[in-house]
């Protein structure tokens, strides 16, 4: 089979502008010759099938990773053997952070539905980093959003009572899926019921109760794990009447 002809810079530059990675992969003004660069540090892609780790805890940290297409879950191995759901990952954001301070990664980060992910090699990243104005920043801004969202985490699970913390999981969602193209009102969730409620720090039983009652209330309309939100100001006010009350 013939390869296929490498990228033209001006080729690679309008595909990296309709892809979600923007901010990081392609600084405003930077040269075509940059551009060249890059090219040279994302080119590797990687296919994960449904249910396969991207890597698990203990690999040797080598390269982060952007998420081309599908989704992922993070989760840890807690003492008494049970897994703990610490985020859910989608198109556009960036896997891996978890291993820089340590060179080994702290997390299994598992496929949710077939994907794919751009390889980034981290000390690649590091020298261009060094070369290329603006790239530096932007991967910093990556990582200060990565932090952003983790404290948002633990304010929900430490604040807001079990439909609270599923309404402003189905927010978020939404907000997710709207930065990227998609229907803010419809979408598809990938993670289990059963994931849900460990991420949010829920039994399975308690989440299963909460999408029935939204449903009851007129909130949302569920149909297994496709999500309408029917009223998402009432979801709002949800989280915004726990809110006020701290």
């Amino acid at each position: 089979m013939k390869a296929p002809a490498p990228a033209t810079p001006t080729g690679l530059k309008k595909a990296c502008s309709q892809c979600n990675l923007f901010e990081l992969c392609l600084p405003f003004g930077i040269s075509d010759s940059d551009i060249v660069r890059l090219d040279e540090l994302v080119a590797a892609q990687r296919k994960v099938k449904r249910q396969q780790p991207l890597y698990r805890t203990g690999d040797p940290f080598e390269a982060i990773y952007a998420i081309r297409t599908g989704s992922f879950k993070s989760d840890v191995l807690l003492e008494d053997g049970r897994e703990q759901v610490t985020g859910f990952q989608m198109t556009g954001e960036i896997l891996g952070l978890d291993g820089i301070g340590t060179g080994l990664h702290s997390c299994n980060v598992i496929a949710l539905e077939d994907s794919e992910v751009c390889v980034i090699s981290y000390p690649k990243l590091e020298e261009l980093a060094r070369v290329i104005e603006g790239l530096q920043h932007q991967f910093h801004k990556v990582m200060s959003c990565e932090i952003v969202r983790d404290h948002g985490v633990m304010m929900l699970l430490g604040s807001m009572r079990a439909e609270e913390r599923l309404a402003a999981f189905l927010i978020n969602m939404s907000q997710r899926f709207t930065a990227r193209g998609f229907s803010p009102t419809e979408f598809h969730l990938r993670m289990t019921r059963e994931e849900i409620g460990s991420y949010l720090g829920l039994k399975l039983e308690t989440v299963s109760r909460a999408f029935s009652h939204f449903q009851e209330e007129g909130l949302i309309s569920v149909q297994q794990k496709h999500i309408r939100i029917l009223d998402g100001e009432g979801l709002k006010k949800l989280v915004q009447h726990q809110a006020g009350t701290r």
